[in-house]
């Protein structure tokens, strides 16, 4: 994989506004048949400060309504922006923001979200020499949601042996693209309950979210059959990860040595068909079953299913950037902020998951453009850095007067964002990895107050 060394003025320009066009959202709230408000928090300026608190670490509606009277003058030639705006006479209050937020419908930040990613894609597209398909590997998380009758009816708890737990669950799904990070919207459901969903199922569902000559990568929790014909049917290539159980089903019994690879057609079992009904009697997903050794475990095989003429060794290391998307939830979890999310309402939280992305997808843009800009690829760049600098840029991106002064904003930020290089570590850690050992335990709280006292 190769960058350029320098890239054209004007296609920075684009990808950046790109992000979130001011136009382009008030085409989506019409399109949806939303009214576009026109005070002070108007449509666009509600995803902008939406977008901006998921940069922010606080990710507080003061901070946000803050941040807008502090910079409102930012705004003042933007026709979308409300009088009291271009005035200068904002209230710091987060009554009104809040009000806003919760009106905006969760159809408008699907688009946006797509819209976002739909754009920068076009723009930030890396390939392997020998893999002409963008790479998008998925994998499925967890996030925590606030404990109250809304979101625990929506998005159930989990349970054990002492009874329920306290958090609504929300499982998420999410494809990304192994070079460059961009994150296609997710799709989520409950992991619990009765109407709990499975990551296969969630990805399934996203699947036509992705680009059409998309590469789809997956461990073992996606290399089952039923996901394979759903990913082989969008036509779309895939290559996944079985376990050995299924691969030998797969092989019909017939060993495969490590190291090579044969043809095969993958027909489902009596399980596929009972707990997926909907697969026609005469689906079959044709491909090669490729063995490998493990590259860290010695006399451990790995099986993959592949749809790519491509010999074993080279398999192999193509899923090794399967890695790549642990880093990418975590930065979407821990630096983005949706690791525990606080909004108390189901559709407000969809919203948030569906800004946050976008937040991500901006810092991923910036990363790309720097990376892009030095010679460097983008994985060698700081999240954290970089979202730090697009943070303090970010209201100067989106509302400079002039190309000259966008551009020169950009640079300034491009050259804070290349500093973050992530350093070239060698050989193996210093220390082993281990874990924390669990504290003491508390004594149980009474629920009377005579207990409580003794």
């Amino acid at each position: 994989m190769t960058c350029p060394n320098t890239l054209d003025s004007a296609l920075l320009v684009e990808i950046l506004h790109a992000a979130a066009p001011p136009a382009a959202i008030e085409q989506i709230a019409r399109q949806h048949g939303v009214k576009t408000r026109r005070g002070i928090y108007s449509l666009v300026v509600v995803v902008w400060l939406m977008i901006y608190q998921r940069l922010n670490s606080k990710r507080t509606l003061s901070s946000a309504v803050q941040f807008l009277a502090k910079h409102a003058a930012l705004w003042r030639d933007q026709p979308q922006v409300g009088k009291r705006i271009r005035e200068g006479r904002i209230s710091v209050r987060t009554g009104g923001y809040s009000q806003a937020r919760r009106k905006m419908s969760t159809l408008v930040g699907c688009s946006v979200c797509d819209l976002s990613f739909a754009e920068l894609e076009v723009h930030m597209r890396e390939r392997l020499p020998d893999v002409p398909h963008p790479i998008f590997v998925v994998d499925g998380t967890t996030l925590q949601l606030a404990h109250n009758r809304e979101l625990l009816k929506a998005y159930p708890p989990g349970s054990n042996q002492h009874g329920n737990n306290h958090w609504a669950i929300m499982l998420l799904v999410a494809f990304h693209d192994v070079h460059t990070g961009l994150a296609v919207r997710p799709s989520w459901g409950p992991m619990y309950g009765r109407k709990a969903v499975g990551e296969q199922q969630l990805a399934a569902e996203a699947l036509g979210r992705l680009p059409a000559q998309a590469l789809v990568l997956g461990d073992g929790d996606f290399g089952i059959f039923a996901f394979a014909y759903r990913v082989q049917q969008t036509g779309r290539s895939l290559l996944l990860r079985l376990t050995a159980s299924r691969a030998h089903k797969v092989l019909g019994g017939v060993p495969l040595r490590r190291g090579r690879r044969r043809k095969v057609t993958w027909e489902p079992s009596a399980w596929d068909r009972q707990h997926h009904s909907d697969l026609p009697p005469e689906a079959v997903v044709k491909g090669w079953m490729l063995a490998c050794a493990h590259p860290a475990r010695q006399g451990e095989v790995l099986y993959f299913f592949t749809t790519l003429d491509q010999k074993p060794k080279r398999i192999l290391a193509v899923y090794k950037l399967r890695w790549n998307i642990e880093t990418d939830l975590r930065s979407l979890k821990r630096t983005v902020g949706l690791y525990q999310m606080t909004s108390k309402s189901k559709a407000m939280v969809e919203n948030e998951v569906l800004m946050a992305v976008a937040a991500y997808n901006v810092v991923r843009a910036v990363m790309y453009l720097a990376a892009s800009a030095a010679g460097l690829t983008p994985r060698q760049l700081s999240f954290s850095s970089s979202q730090d600098a697009v943070l303090v840029a970010w209201p100067y991106l989106q509302c400079a007067h002039t190309s000259a002064e966008f551009q020169d904003e950009l640079q300034r930020l491009l050259a804070v964002v290349v500093q973050s290089k992530l350093p070239t570590r060698s050989g193996r850690r210093s220390y082993p990895r281990a874990t924390w050992g669990h504290g003491a335990k508390f004594p149980p709280r009474h629920s009377s107050g005579r207990k409580a006292r003794q």
